[in-house]
This record gives C-alpha cells, structure tokens and sequence, in this order.
C-alpha cells in the first residue's frame, strides 16, 4: 500500500476508510483496491489503532451506500447515463452480468456481489433492470456483510502478515474468478447439454 494512502486512513480513521471504500463502490478507482483497504483496516484493529467492531460498521455501512447508491443512479437514469456516455462500462461484461440477474433473484445478486470483477457491475445491471429495492438491498446487505467483514477480520487475525497477504493478493483475485466460473460452468453445464441434444434430434 502506498504511503500516503496508509498515513490518510491512520490519519483520519474511520472517516478516511468509509470515503475510499464508499467511492470505489460507486464507481470512482482509487490507486488500491478495496480487499487492502480493508485488509489493512483489520490490521489496525489488531495492533489497537482502531476499533474493531466500529471498523465493520464502517465498511459494512460504506459497502452497502455506495453500491445503492450507483444502483439508483442506473434504476432512475440508466439509458440516459448509458446513451451520454457509451464507453463508461464495457457492453459484453454487462450482458453477460444482465444475464446472471435478469430474474430478480436475491441469491443470484449476491453470488454475483461476491465475485471479483463483477460485483461493481452487478449493481449496474440490477439498477437498469429496475430490480425492485425489496430484493436488491438485502442482497447488498448481506453481501456487505459477507466481502467486507471477511476482509477486515482476515486482516486482524493476519496482523503484521497482512503485507505478505495483500502481496498474494492478485493471484488470489484471479483464483477465486477461476473458481467462480467453474462453478458456473458446472450449474449451467446440465442446461446446454440438454439444448445440444434437443437441437442435434431436432436436425437428424
């Protein structure tokens, strides 16, 4: 983690680590990914920098505001925003997400929410799907929940190993994906095996 991003939270605590996890869930990067943010939130907890339970207070409550938060702008605005400017979100990776959450399934969202490189453009979709509230905030909710308290008490319970953990980090982000579209593959696997043998007997 970059210098001046450590000193800016040591600095102003929880104020600091609600603004940088707040605008990175609505869209705004910041030089670090949230995971370390809050990896190094935890660690502070454990050296009694911070307090633990205020901590996931803090992220939980940033977590859950700035994805609703990008999900209204899209539920009212979408289109609009969409047809201002085009190239805001690559078009293939929100299809393929439009697709996963097309239901309105709460579980579906969640699943998604938990998956790295997905779960920003997850509120996108549900947003311009129009995904009443009643489904998507316990979603997020819980999601919150679930992404950011696993983070800040990983980082508590790693202590000073957190920097060998977030060095480890990017291969872990793309090991989970790995593993998130295989399970995937693996639910959806009996569904196109069933349409390839109805069209096979359909051209025989």
């Amino acid at each position: 983690m970059p210098p001046e991003l450590s000193n800016y939270i040591v600095q102003y605590g929880y104020i600091g680590i609600f603004s940088l996890v707040f605008l990175q869930e609505i869209g705004v990067p910041n030089l670090i990914s949230n995971e370390v943010v809050l990896l190094f939130s935890g660690y502070l907890t454990s050296v009694q920098t911070l307090d633990l339970i205020t901590v996931l207070i803090t992220v939980i409550a940033a977590d859950t505001l700035g994805t609703f938060l990008l999900y209204t702008l899209f539920f009212y605005f979408g289109p609009l925003v969409l047809e201002k400017w085009p190239r805001l979100i690559p078009t293939s990776r929100l299809a393929y997400i439009t697709t996963r959450v097309s239901k309105h399934n709460c579980w579906r969202i969640y699943i998604c929410r938990l998956i790295p490189f997905v779960r920003g453009y997850t509120s996108v979709a549900a947003g311009l799907l129009r995904t009443p509230p009643s489904i998507f905030l316990p979603a997020v909710l819980l999601s919150a929940l679930t992404w950011s308290g696993v983070y800040v008490i990983a980082g508590r319970l790693l202590g000073y190993k957190y920097v060998d953990a977030i060095s480890k980090l990017a291969t872990g982000r793309v090991v989970v994906a790995g593993f998130a579209l295989l399970i995937i593959i693996t639910f959806l696997w009996p569904y196109i095996h069933h349409r390839f043998k109805t069209k096979r007997a359909h051209t025989l």
